[in-house]
């Protein structure tokens, strides 16, 4: 909106602050998103396919958890990049074509709508549990898998059964809405507090200076990351090195070193 021109007042990117996406996102739905999952199925995940789509920040929180509770977890992704690093995190990465006849559980993690449609759901096996942790309740084709249902019913909260032609059942989980908020409680407050932190300061930056900025979007400045960091490192007992006066100088010293 702001290249659009279409923004009529200044906003401050939080989402795109490193103290947010790199915690929030990452442990946060890492641990939320298993939460809302278990809570919804009660399902034993050691041992199981663990399908998550993306491998972003919410996606590498999920894989990682969902590897320590013992799953066999595979990534698609669209992104190279993303993938290569799934591929070195030591995961195993396909298209969801391949991903959707072998997974147990799928959990979309993309930002993108029609990640799960039709023909996966034509592919999976007979009990597959299907969530979203990554969007709105697009990322997962709904429609086209009510079209090939002949009964559905409900199991327990946030589970519903889908019956198709051929005798398989395929379990959605919270109608494909974000199974961390809808089916547990979202991510813990030790993790969110950086997060609201970043909101809080970027309010008081806009009640003091907002008049003077224009009807774009601004980032957080990685002054505030760090010094956010350092506080949360102090609030967890923990304290870290500084540089001397000599190492500031040698890091800046072209002649010094290769």
């Amino acid at each position: 909106m702001g290249e659009a021109g279409e923004l009529r007042y200044p906003v401050i990117a939080v989402n795109d602050a490193t103290t947010k996406w790199d915690f929030d996102n990452v442990h946060g739905t890492g641990q939320s998103t298993l939460d809302g999952i278990i809570r919804a199925t009660s399902v034993l995940l050691a041992g199981k396919v663990f399908v998550v789509a993306g491998y972003g920040h919410c996606g590498r929180g999920l894989a990682m958890r969902a590897r320590g509770m013992g799953a066999n977890v595979v990534i698609t992704e669209i992104d190279p990049i993303a993938a290569l690093k799934a591929v070195m995190d030591g995961f195993r990465v396909m298209k969801m074509d391949e991903a959707a006849k072998i997974g147990d559980v799928f959990c979309t993690a993309t930002g993108m709508k029609d990640v799960i449609i039709g023909r996966h759901f034509d592919s999976m096996k007979d009990g597959a549990i299907v969530s979203n942790t990554g969007h709105y309740d697009c990322e997962i084709n709904i429609p086209d898998l009510e079209s090939r249902a002949t009964n559905t019913y409900i199991i327990r909260d946030n589970n519903e059964a889908f019956e198709l032609s051929d005798d398989r059942t395929i379990h959605l989980l919270a109608r494909g809405r974000l199974v961390n908020l809808a089916a547990a409680e979202g991510h813990p407050s030790e993790v969110m507090d950086m997060s609201f932190a970043n909101q809080f300061l970027s309010l008081c930056r806009l009640a003091a200076e907002g008049e003077q900025y224009e009807n774009i979007v601004y980032d957080i400045s990685s002054t505030q990351d760090s010094e956010l960091a350092a506080l949360k490192l102090a609030t967890e007992g923990v304290s870290i090195d500084t540089l001397t006066p000599e190492q500031i100088a040698y890091a800046s010293d072209y002649s010094a070193g290769t």
